[in-house]
């Protein structure tokens, strides 16, 4: 196995090209192994990971679980309702109590920014040799989310042999509440770096002109940009301008939950301004692939008809990928 130098996946700003490779690599292999009779590898057979989910999750989760039982590895799992927070017990010591029960990786979503990252910046502190897996922080990052998505446009683009390089001069076009999306962030990392052409396309209220600048500086916390030369970044704000030429579309949930205030009118205005039907995806001027990180607002973001036709929609695709490729990031981090 090509070498892999990350203790932890907390975002993907630090992910080199070579890991972008590693990950879809592995994740190929992963994908290709039968569906039907003994599915399960011994990789990880005697290791524990632990998904400590103190934010509502149903795919992610669910689909982490999988992948480890598809190891081969024991799975546990927490409960924020169940558990000793509600007697005080801090974050930290509850995540120390599972590695004192011999946790090895730990999958962690947390609705504020940074908690994954925190953890693992103590537990390496005090000399612990647990891996934290973002699963989702906040609005900071979803690197899993990010590399399923970025494994299923390869896999479209060039299903014999899905690369970073089949991203290479397309334009992917990412719609919607992109201020309150950690999957657009972590997207806009993954898919510069492979040298895609990003567009996004919202209302000023749901994307900040600053995201045009977003991968225009070293990332946060770090020295310099891992990757030499990223694709590049542009904003639209009507959709009929965004389409155009498009490679893929991406739209994004509008995140209500994390709304602090009224940024759009109604969902009624949101969807005739923004959202995807299949009369406006012929703007493309080709059959083009959409995608959605789900759970999908039926009728807001995407129309109903849409999102039933499996010749366009990568919605469920994306579902299943989810499990290879979370399977690809949990073997390289118990290597």
């Amino acid at each position: 196995m090509t070498r892999w130098s990350h203790r932890h996946v907390l975002d993907l700003a630090a992910f080199s090209s070579h890991d972008y490779a590693t990950v879809l690599e592995l994740a190929s292999r992963f994908h290709a192994l039968p569906t039907a009779g003994a599915r399960r590898l011994p990789a990880l057979q005697g290791r524990l990971v632990t998904t400590l989910f103190f934010e509502p999750s149903t795919r992610t989760r669910s689909s982490f679980e999988l992948a480890a039982r598809r190891l081969s590895a024991d799975v546990q799992s927490f409960s924020p309702a169940s558990s000793a927070l509600s007697k005080g017990e801090s974050l930290l010591d509850t995540a120390r109590t599972y590695v004192a029960m011999g946790s090895d990786v730990l999958v962690v979503r947390h609705s504020c920014a940074g908690v994954p990252a925190a953890l693992a910046r103590d537990l390496d502190q005090a000399g612990e040799r647990v891996a934290v897996l973002n699963a989702g922080d906040g609005l900071h990052s979803h690197p899993s989310q990010a590399l399923l998505d970025l494994f299923t446009l390869a896999r479209h683009f060039a299903p014999e042999a899905p690369s970073p390089e089949a991203l290479r001069g397309r334009r992917i076009v990412i719609v919607g509440d992109v201020l309150h999306s950690r999957v657009a962030r972590s997207n806009l990392w993954a898919l510069s770096a492979c040298g895609a052409e990003v567009v996004l396309c919202g209302p000023a209220t749901l994307l900040p002109q600053s995201f045009a600048d977003f991968v225009a500086a070293p990332p946060p916390g770090q020295e310099h940009d891992p990757i030499a030369q990223r694709g590049s970044v542009r904003l639209e704000r009507r959709l009929e301008d965004a389409l155009p030429g498009a490679d893929a579309v991406m739209t994004l949930r509008l995140q209500k939950e994390r709304m602090r205030q009224h940024l759009i009118t109604s969902l009624e205005s949101y969807h005739r301004s923004y959202g995807l039907n299949h009369q406006r995806l012929e703007l493309c001027g080709k059959p083009v692939p959409v995608l959605h990180p789900g759970p999908v607002n039926r009728g807001v973001e995407l129309s109903g008809p849409l999102l039933d036709d499996s010749s366009c929609s990568l919605v469920e695709e994306q579902v299943r990928n989810g499990i290879p490729v979370r399977m690809a990031l949990l073997y390289l981090l118990n290597g």
